[in-house]
């Protein structure tokens, strides 16, 4: 009898766990877990408080920690959904399909990355080339881009969000796919975006880079011109969408598959005329 009890609840408990794990990958649960960028995460909040006021059986927490903690975080399914400021690589997605986890893409937004400086700062542009060679520790001083006579102070993202890689890929290597540029040593690598706008605001002579949904008067965001003859453009809703800004990317969500019940409802939201118009409203670019 003893063993009978036994082998029926080992088999009621692989059961429950069975169910429990199905319940996780297809995203059929009211509680919904993202996890990801910190570009993006003011805005995965602002989707998700609307949307529960919407559908009020459902609760989602967004938390950042950057692009490649929320693709970790996919690969080891401990989120439902991923925010990033970059595609998966290949070796990510290979990892995640060797879980049996296919990673399903979604554009949920656009962005354009502001290169930003102190109010007090005289220089009001810069080109790519410009940006490549500060960024990566040939200019050091800003007098040799015509600014005042003082070291810059190099801030980035750390090497763990999309936005450093991004902005490592297509600034520091002008999208050049074999680039070996890196961050010059002196850079300092910030936490967040708004820790390099917190340092902006009170360092005349730093320069740095964020989501242009993180600008506001206390810094100043520069005209960015693709080379020394073409026009020097702000980063801004409509230059973004004309791509006529140099500096413009996608901002994507990762499901496990298709989406499927509660993740499927948010992403419906997400792409609806109110989840785009909370797109505009925190200044990042409707998709639609």
């Amino acid at each position: 009898m003893i063993k009978l009890k036994s082998i029926i609840i080992g088999t009621l408990l692989t059961v429950l766990l069975a169910t429990s794990h199905c319940g996780r990958n297809s995203g059929n649960r009211n509680s919904l877990q993202i996890k990801g960028s910190d570009t993006m995460v003011n805005l995965g909040q602002a989707w998700a408080e609307e949307f529960m006021k919407k559908n009020p059986g459902i609760s989602i927490a967004v938390t950042g920690g950057g692009s490649g903690t929320g693709i970790s975080a996919l690969i080891n399914n401990a989120c439902d959904i991923c925010e990033v400021s970059r595609e998966m690589r290949d070796s990510e997605i290979k990892m995640a399909q060797k879980k049996g986890i296919e990673p399903f893409k979604i554009d949920v937004a656009l962005d354009g990355l502001a290169v930003v400086v102190n109010p007090a700062n005289t220089i009001s542009r810069l080109t790519m080339e410009q940006l490549s060679d500060i960024f990566t520790g040939k200019v050091r001083n800003w007098k040799e881009v015509g600014g005042h006579d003082a070291a810059i102070v190099i801030l980035s993202r750390e090497v763990n969000s999309g936005t450093h890689v991004y902005f490592k890929e297509h600034v520091l290597r002008k999208g050049n796919a074999s680039g070996t540029e890196e961050f010059a040593s002196s850079a300092l690598m910030m936490p967040s975006s708004q820790a390099i706008a917190d340092e902006v605001s009170q360092n005349k002579d730093a320069l740095g880079y964020y989501g242009m949904g993180y600008i506001t008067a206390k810094q100043k965001a520069l005209k960015i011109a693709r080379n020394s003859s073409s026009p020097y453009v702000d980063p801004s809703i409509a230059n973004v969408i004309s791509k006529s800004y140099p500096v413009s990317r996608p901002l994507i969500m990762y499901t496990k598959g298709e989406p499927r019940d509660a993740v499927r409802q948010f992403i419906d939201f997400i792409l609806s005329e109110d989840g785009q118009k909370i797109v505009k409203r925190l200044d990042f670019v409707p998709v639609k």
